[in-house]
């Protein structure tokens, strides 16, 4: 006779799949750890994602997750074509190498920063750019877009963008310049989208400043894609600051 929790009709209960959460934070625990004792060393390259995947028993999707939390974290950074590399000097997570921002000056400042290298960077990504770089691009375009169409702004797609570009450009300079901001960039953001909810110009004008340099970047016109990162930013700073920009030689 059948025990009291025997599944009716003497099925086999059903074992509950493991969430993809919880095997990303698994392996990413595991990956971690491997770095921070010197598994791997500085410059190397990490195995493939074909090759983390069976070797950790999960599927590539999964490795990607690991591999932008570890990214993010400063610990690896990739080369277009050739794969991930553990960096020199791995930073702990959540380290920055700028100050927190503690005024409205600071948030003009890192404005100013961003205009002497995200231009740049956009050029080249118009150089540079591959099929799987921009498609990073157009995905966070395409989460900027759905905001619009509520109404909303997200810092996390417009931080999303921004980052992609820096990824197409295939320089991990200046990826790691963007990653190293985060913090400050969305503070920014999260003030510029105040200001648009509130006023002119609209959330719909801002989507098309982003449509333009994915557009540059796309047709590979290196020349475009700067000008048109360089008006964005600027168009975004002079929109939060009313045209009123603060005298920093004070």
């Amino acid at each position: 006779m059948g025990g009291a929790d025997a599944p009716a009709g003497g099925a086999p209960e059903k074992t509950e799949r493991p969430r993809a959460g919880t095997l990303v934070d698994k392996v990413h625990a595991e990956l971690h750890a491997r770095i921070r004792r010197g598994e791997f060393s500085p410059d190397s390259k990490l195995p493939g994602e074909h090759e983390l995947a069976a070797l950790y028993g999960v599927s590539r999707p999964i490795v990607r997750d690991v591999l932008g939390r570890l990214r993010d974290e400063g610990l690896i950074y990739s080369r277009q074509g050739a794969g991930s590399f553990v960096q020199a000097q791995a930073r702990d997570p959540g380290t920055l190498g700028f100050t927190p921002v503690e005024s409205i000056a600071d948030i003009q400042r890192c404005y100013e920063f961003r205009l002497t290298i995200e231009p740049d960077a956009a050029f080249y990504a118009a150089c540079r750019g591959n099929e799987a770089a921009l498609r990073r691009i157009a995905d966070a375009l395409a989460m900027l877009q759905e905001a619009t169409s509520h109404h909303l702004h997200r810092e996390d797609a417009d931080f999303s963008f921004h980052k992609a570009i820096t990824e197409a450009s295939n320089n991990h300079y200046y990826v790691s310049s963007i990653e190293a901001l985060k913090q400050h960039i969305s503070i920014g953001m999260h003030f510029h989208g105040l200001s648009l909810l509130r006023g002119k110009p609209s959330l719909k004008a801002v989507l098309d400043e982003h449509r333009a340099i994915y557009r540059a970047v796309e047709e590979k016109k290196p020349e475009e894609a700067r000008d048109a990162m360089r008006r964005h930013l600027e168009g975004s700073r002079n929109r939060l600051f009313e045209g009123r920009l603060l005298d920093l030689s004070l």
